[in-house]
């Protein structure tokens, strides 16, 4: 039996196939690994171009659309092998990408997630936005990246060539033991996408298990591919579901105290938007409050559930600051400039 599984979920991207899926064939190694398209109930000509073109590759046919978070659930429940590798559609591999990536969880039992440098495919010379060496949270739950803060996206000079616990592994490429995501639940269905690997990594990072980025491991993401950056539906849920994951993971004090405060920062981020003229943008920051208020009812029992498997609440790889003061006041644009005992 093969070692590992890559996952690729698609959702009407015969186009993103066409360009991808050669890479990850040419370099992904048939000996240790097999590759797998779970298809979200695509409407245009996706299975027939892999069928004609790719006819050994396994294919998982759902349903229905089920998103980014639920997609990954239903397919890696098909999935038996010791390993998963969840993997878009809009990546590029290169040349022994999956091998370091997969040694390092047979040498590393306490290590449950590790994902590789990702560089962006449209400069590959830059990190990409959403994962560059390794992603982290501060203190009231903002995400940034090592190699990306906020919109400052730095070069790739191996200045994060070490490995390096981290707090979340990016969606774009994340490798996962396969019974711990089943065991912990998996993707949170309810964020349907954004933010749902971050969810699942806090927990398993509660848990006492450890998330890593591999960097001798290199893939390019295109990024956006579904949503663009300035998408209101995109600014909706990361909002909304940021909330969430806090409410999901904090302890009733902490969450409320940091909530006022939240409230505070993401109405001064919508009235910037609507200084720049995004008023769509700004709307659905309030909506996601809204949605957040409605909705956070439904998630009482998970969240209890949560909080009492946990066994530690010191997690190292969280920014004890304000990312927002380093970052607007002090002047910090990079990861390397941060005052940080987990760069020692």
């Amino acid at each position: 039996m093969k070692k590992a599984s890559v996952v690729i979920l698609n959702w009407n991207g015969k186009r993103l196939l066409e360009e991808f899926l050669p890479s990850i064939i040419k370099y992904t190694n048939s000996a240790i690994a097999n590759i797998v398209v779970a298809d979200n109930a695509s409407t245009d000509s996706s299975l027939a171009f892999i069928r004609q073109h790719y006819p050994s590759l396994s294919i998982i046919e759902l349903s229905e659309n089920y998103g980014y978070a639920d997609g990954y659930n239903q397919a890696l429940a098909q999935i038996n092998t010791q390993y998963s590798i969840l993997l878009n559609s809009d990546v590029e591999v290169t040349e022994n990408w999956l091998e370091p990536l997969l040694d390092f969880l047979e040498t590393n039992e306490n290590v449950a997630v590790v994902q590789p440098k990702i560089l962006a495919q449209r400069d590959k010379a830059y990190f990409e936005y959403a994962g560059a060496a390794g992603g982290f949270i501060d203190k009231y739950g903002y995400p940034f990246c090592r190699g990306r803060i906020f919109d400052s996206v730095e070069k790739d000079i191996n200045q994060y060539d070490q490995p390096i616990d981290i707090f979340w592994a990016s969606g774009a490429c994340l490798v996962i033991r396969t019974d711990i995501f089943k065991l912990t639940g998996g993707l949170d269905s309810a964020f349907f996408a954004h933010m749902e690997e971050i969810d699942l990594c806090w927990r398993l990072n509660s848990r006492g298990l450890k998330v890593a980025c591999i960097p001798q491991s290199v893939v390019y993401h295109v990024g956006g591919a579904t949503l663009t950056e300035e998408s209101p539906k995109k600014t909706f849920l990361n909002f909304r579901n940021n909330l969430l994951m806090l409410y999901k993971n904090l302890e009733e004090n902490e969450f409320k105290h940091i909530y006022k405060i939240r409230f505070i920062l993401d109405y001064l981020a919508a009235l910037q938007m609507i200084a720049k003229g995004k008023f769509k943008n700004a709307k659905a920051t309030h909506q996601a409050h809204m949605e957040f208020n409605k909705m956070k009812k439904n998630f009482s029992k998970a969240r209890k559930e949560n909080l009492e498997k946990q066994t530690t609440q010191n997690i190292a790889s969280i920014f004890p600051k304000s990312i927002l003061w380093q970052f607007f006041l002090k002047g910090h644009k990079t990861f390397s400039s941060l005052v940080w005992k987990i760069n020692n």
